[in-house]
């Protein structure tokens, strides 16, 4: 594996895994004032075109890790909608 292969796959890993503490704090708290809907919008939008990209390039690492990110801001995105009507 080439060096620019794994700076590649270490930095999809650390992006995609950068909401899992927020994911974490959501489901411990159930508290969602703080997350705001039009981020989370925005970054999936963002990382659906770059999943997009990967599989036009049929580049695994693109691929996997911003599926993975998509996964975690979309679970966001709903728990935020769950607990905020829980809350009011």
């Amino acid at each position: 594996m080439q060096t620019e292969q794994i700076i590649g796959i270490v930095a999809g890993v650390l992006t995609s895994s950068s909401m899992l503490p927020q994911l974490v704090r959501l489901i411990k708290e159930k508290k969602a004032d703080a997350i705001s809907p039009v981020m989370l919008i925005v970054l999936i939008s963002g990382v659906s075109l770059w999943t997009y990209y990967g599989i036009l390039k049929t580049d695994w690492p693109i691929i996997i890790t911003n599926l993975f990110s998509c996964i975690v801001n979309i679970t966001l995105l709903v728990l935020r909608q769950v607990y905020r009507k829980k809350g009011r």
